[in-house]
């Protein structure tokens, strides 16, 4: 049996679907233990995930734990798979936090499973480490940018900006109109981070080895105009008076009810955010709108794009045969039908095979251009470069509350920046 409570449960048609896979398919037994991310969506996919394999193998028995997000869900999953006492299958971070997790020493491979035949390469290179590869997409490809409330927009008569500046004369014209411009949600310190980390097609577009160059302490945020541009944005939309009264207090499940209903017209978020909207104010989906953020100029407009969080096997499970055949599941067209039913669309699958529905919300289709033929996207940083620091989210709340500026900022976290990657050896460093 599987010991957590549902929150969302497979149709009957996917779920006959599946019965109907599982009679041509062996048959598992045995237990799993399992270590997720406490969002809603995260927990509402895996638990229907642990429902559905069930389903086809009613001899296997699933727990699911679920751990917090941030720096402290960060240090637990390096704490259990240091101490052993990692569950067999968890989800995680891919890019430079899955680089920091020791995946060689921790973690078992899963190169040669067959699923992963169709799984995209360009995912394949965020869970990789001496040649093998470690994980399976657990959730689509993301974009980092800009929620927005249609109905304001329409009231105000606003039109989607493709300049900073014009971002900054929509929040002006919503300010005035007595509204929130832009929601903050720093009681979850995680979300500060959006202005820096999303502005980062926007820094290589003018920078375009910046990774690189970053990657062997070559640049610097604090010394690279591009690249302070995030930095400097948080600051003049914080000085500006944009944020709700309660940032400081306020959720991230504040901030997707906020701009879903209409209590603030711009939230910087992933577009993982939607399962959350989905989730939480369904009949105020439609009212959700979604556009990259901007630079400063129109010419070269484009998405910062995150690859989705991975499902890994601890290298010292007891079931490793049983996890990969789950692991197996997940990343295959029946587990994102299963993803699809319990959390909804949320962008572009990392899968062959898995197609999104033809009703996507708004926020969804609004993302679509930016990875279709033509459309113009870029990685996150963390995804170019295994350096991140760990400090960022809270040097941006500093910035957000106005105890630190840009500038110190962007210098406070290259100090990070510095530390983390002697921690792992990089060489320059």
């Amino acid at each position: 049996m599987t010991k957590t409570k549902l929150i969302a449960l497979m149709g009957a048609s996917t779920l006959g679907m599946l019965m109907t896979a599982s009679a041509v398919q062996a048959q598992q037994s045995g237990y799993l233990s399992i270590l997720v991310d406490n969002g809603p969506q995260s927990i509402a996919t895996m638990e229907a995930w642990a429902e559905a394999y069930k389903a086809m193998n009613p001899d296997v028995t699933i727990d699911i734990e679920v751990r917090p997000g941030g720096g402290e869900g960060d240090n637990i999953v390096k704490t259990r798979l240091a101490t052993g006492a990692m569950a067999d299958v968890f989800s995680y971070n891919s890019g430079s936090l899955f680089q920091a997790i020791n995946p060689t020493q921790n973690l078992l491979p899963l190169t040669n499973e067959a699923f992963q035949d169709g799984v995209q390469d360009s995912f394949k290179s965020v869970v990789s480490a001496g040649g093998e590869v470690y994980g399976a997409p657990f959730a689509p490809a993301m974009g980092g940018g800009i929620f927005y409330n249609k109905p304001i927009y329409e009231e105000l008569g606003l039109e989607i900006p493709t300049t900073w500046d014009e971002f900054m004369a929509n929040n002006e014209a919503i300010k005035e109109a007595g509204k929130v411009a832009v929601i903050q949600t720093y009681a979850d310190t995680w979300t500060s981070q959006l202005f820096v980390l999303s502005d980062f097609y926007n820094v290589l577009a003018e920078e375009p080895d910046f990774a690189e160059k970053f990657t062997a302490n070559e640049a610097k945020f604090a010394t690279t105009p591009a690249a302070l541009r995030g930095f400097e944005k948080l600051q003049e939309v914080a000085e500006a008076g944009y944020f709700n009264a309660d940032f400081g207090a306020a959720t991230y499940a504040d901030g997707v009810r906020m701009i879903a209903m209409g209590e603030g017209a711009h939230y910087p978020m992933l577009t993982f955010a939607v399962g959350a909207i989905a989730e939480t104010a369904p009949d105020y989906l439609d009212d959700v709108g979604f556009f990259a953020q901007p630079g400063d100029s129109a010419e070269n407009n484009g998405l910062t794009t995150w690859m989705p969080d991975s499902v890994y096997v601890a290298a010292n499970t007891a079931s490793p045969d049983l996890a990969k055949d789950f692991v197996a599941f997940i990343a295959s067209p029946e587990g994102c039908d299963v993803r699809n039913e319990a959390v909804g669309a949320t962008g572009p699958y990392m899968v062959a095979g898995c197609e999104l529905p033809a009703d996507v919300p708004p926020s969804v289709s609004d993302m679509l251009p930016y990875f279709q033929e033509g459309g113009q996207n870029a990685p996150a940083l963390e995804f170019l470069s295994p350096v991140k620091g760990p400090a960022l989210e809270q040097i941006l709340v500093e910035v957000g509350t106005g105890s630190r500026d840009a500038a110190s900022a962007a210098a406070l976290y290259d100090e990070d920046v510095r530390k983390q990657a002697q921690q792992l050896g990089l060489e320059g460093w």
